[in-house]
């Protein structure tokens, strides 16, 4: 029997081996038919986004990110540019104001997002982009949301995991107060997912998506 969507009772004390996942036919279909109708959709958004990225600020208008894919194979994450070019570099001086337990970053006021840059986030528009990768097949639509490889570099044993699947475009972190969640509780809804996977799961997900974006739920 599936588990409640929500049940907090994965035992985080017993390390488990990796094992991946078959990906459904369901799924590969699913994902490939929807890449291609959401890039053509948004066509018109993802020139115009473009266009403001290279007129208001100076450097590339996509950032390609090294993260970690399906069965810890790292693989390049395309999104909208948000941040100052040498975003990067400049990391390594805010850690200590970072607002999240565990090896992932969050800042509320990041002084390195651009003044575009925080639009876009804020609306999710920077994250369009991956549907090429979902396209490609480095990505699903519904899947844990891929660390950068340094961040996934120091989880914990039984947090590799979540590496069973491919990464996805949303999760249900994302449709929860993503805010106030500790990292494993993170990790245990992306297992709980990999558990309990399914169409219906996945639509259920993709539909819950849609309002998490329009009211900005955890985007900062």
């Amino acid at each position: 029997m599936n588990r409640p969507l929500f049940q907090k009772d994965f035992n985080t004390t017993n390390a488990q081996h990796l094992f991946l996942k078959k990906i459904p036919l369901w799924k590969t279909l699913m994902d490939k038919t929807a890449a291609v109708l959401l890039l053509a959709i948004f066509s018109p958004l993802l020139l115009v986004t473009y266009i403001i990225i290279k007129v208001t600020d100076p450097g590339p208008a996509f950032f390609v990110q090294p993260r970690m894919g399906r069965g810890g194979a790292p693989f390049g994450m395309y999104k909208f540019r948000s941040m100052v070019t040498n975003a990067e570099a400049l990391k390594a001086k805010l850690m200590e104001q970072n607002e999240r337990d565990g090896p992932a970053f969050k800042m509320t006021h990041d002084p390195r997002i651009t003044p575009i840059g925080r639009f876009i986030r804020k609306w999710s528009i920077d994250e369009l982009p991956q549907l090429y990768n979902v396209l490609k097949g480095d990505m699903s639509l519904v899947g844990p949301r891929p660390l950068p490889v340094s961040e996934d570099e120091q989880m914990g044993q039984w947090h590799v995991m979540r590496r069973e699947v491919k990464p996805g475009i949303t999760c249900l972190w994302q449709i929860a107060d993503r805010d106030n969640i500790g990292f494993d509780e993170w990790i245990r809804l992306d297992i709980q997912y990999i558990r309990n996977l399914s169409f219906w799961l996945d639509i259920k997900i993709l539909l819950l998506t849609v309002p998490a974006v329009l009211t900005n739920r955890g985007a900062k």
